[in-house]
């Protein structure tokens, strides 16, 4: 995603654009809306991409019913009947087939009450040549109408003429028009008759309908990134799981809190030589870099994997190797770190992370190797939208950039300042230059950092 629109949504009442880059960092005073953001982020790429229904309520968000997330300021105001938001992206991330050339993507989402829950009452989406607008009736689909520069046409059949799908679960969608990759289908005149002409266009041609089904077939359909093993983001709690002395063996499954870590690591060890071995030099890297450890290792209890096993870290000095300690001696930040860099490092894991207050409980200087550890992976064709209150994160990723290191330019860095306007809340889309400096602050960003300076001295 490159950009992303919202209107009504929680504390955000006007509509306003946030830029996205491959590194976006949210920083703002508490309650400005921060993780609000991360959950509307997820819930648009759901809707855009995996044609499922928004969960506001998924973990580690929770939102709330529809009263929740539209906007209201007052006990006196009527709450908004419609969220508005959408996002743009670019499709050549997303095919190897589109030659490296930037294919820009609009998808515009407006979200209205069924019940109690948010549901989809209509969804546009547009290229640079072609559009298609999608209406839907309490959750199912109704209508539907596309355009190119040619003309425009509303899709004529209703949803008792001919097949239908649920696709998933975001409603029952006509299986002509929605499911057009079938070579059957493709090549079939009957999709271009069931088109009918709109505000005088003429009769839709082959090449209408070929760029029609090629927006069709691109981003209202599934296709993860290449490279990656799933297609949806990943989101990180605000608080990890505690360490434990003994693990005991049990299915790693992924899940917001970081759990399986410790069983993913172990079944790695256990099972996959090369790929512990990676894993182990990645994570010892940054244990280094951040002064957290030096060593990490899986300790078994038993002479077979499925029995309980510990997590141990080391630290060294001056060349002599310390004492191996467990995991919950070593402080809490360790243990509350390991879940967000294992997460990234797994290869194929997400194409997207969505990273609450990844610094809590770490050290100033551990905070700035987290801000050189994010610019390194950033670049490896994923991206990272971090909220986070950590001035030494931010400002080391300014110095990597400056200095060069790594792959990320400043235009690949975003950060997005969430500043509370009396009960609103404006989102400041804010640059990095050539040498580092933060450029389009709004008059209360600097204010920001002061004040949080100011209580952590207590002054």
């Amino acid at each position: 995603m490159e950009q992303v629109t919202v209107e009504n949504f929680r504390c955000f009442r006007e509509k306003q654009t946030a830029r996205l880059a491959p590194l976006t960092l949210l920083v703002g005073d508490n309650s400005t809306g921060k993780t609000s953001f991360l959950a509307l982020v997820r819930a648009l790429w759901e809707v855009g991409y995996g044609r499922r229904s928004p969960d506001f309520k998924e973990d580690p968000y929770d939102l709330g019913s529809f009263d929740e997330l539209a906007n209201r300021q007052t006990i006196k105001d009527s709450r908004s009947k419609t969220i508005r938001t959408g996002f743009v992206s670019d499709l050549s991330r997303f095919s190897r087939h589109q030659g490296g050339k930037k294919k820009p993507l609009e998808i515009e989402i407006h979200l209205s009450r069924k019940g109690v829950m948010p549901i989809v009452s209509w969804r546009y989406c547009r290229d640079e040549t072609t559009w298609v607008k999608e209406f839907y009736q309490g959750g199912d689909f109704s209508r539907a109408s596309a355009g190119t520069i040619n003309g425009s046409w509303q899709w004529k059949k209703s949803l008792s003429h001919g097949a239908s799908v649920n696709f998933h679960g975001f409603g029952r969608v006509p299986f002509d028009l929605f499911i057009p990759s079938r070579p059957f289908l493709r090549n079939s005149e009957s999709n271009k008759t069931d088109f009918r002409p709109l505000n005088g266009s003429p009769s839709i041609t082959e090449e209408d309908w070929n760029l029609i089904f090629g927006l069709l077939t691109s981003p209202l359909v599934v296709y993860p990134p290449d490279g990656f093993k799933s297609g949806r983001p990943f989101a990180s709690a605000p608080l990890r799981s505690r360490p434990r002395r003994t693990y005991d063996p049990s299915r790693p499954t992924p899940d917001p809190q970081g759990d399986y870590v410790p069983m993913y690591l172990a079944n790695t060890y256990f099972q996959d030589d090369k790929a512990w071995k990676y894993i182990k030099n990645r994570l010892e890297s940054f244990g280094q870099s951040s002064g957290l450890f030096d060593e990490i290792s899986i300790k078994q209890l038993g002479t077979r994997g499925s029995e309980p096993f510990q997590v141990q870290i080391r630290k060294f000095s001056h060349r002599v190797k310390g004492l191996q300690r467990n995991l919950i001696d070593v402080g809490y930040g360790v243990s509350q770190i390991l879940p967000v860099i294992v997460e990234i490092l797994l290869e194929g894991s997400a194409p997207m992370f969505l990273l609450q207050q990844p610094e809590v409980h770490l050290h100033p200087s551990a905070q700035a190797a987290l801000g050189s550890f994010f610019c390194e992976t950033a670049s490896w064709g994923r991206q990272i939208i971090v909220e986070t209150h950590s001035d030494y994160l931010l400002n080391r990723i300014r110095m990597d950039v400056c200095e060069g290191k790594g792959q990320l330019k400043p235009e690949d860095v975003s950060i997005l300042f969430f500043d509370r306007a009396g009960l609103d809340v404006q989102i400041h889309s804010i640059r990095i230059d050539n040498n580092g400096n933060i450029i389009d602050q709004p008059p209360g960003y600097r204010q920001f950092f002061n004040d949080e300076m100011r209580r952590s001295l207590r002054v």
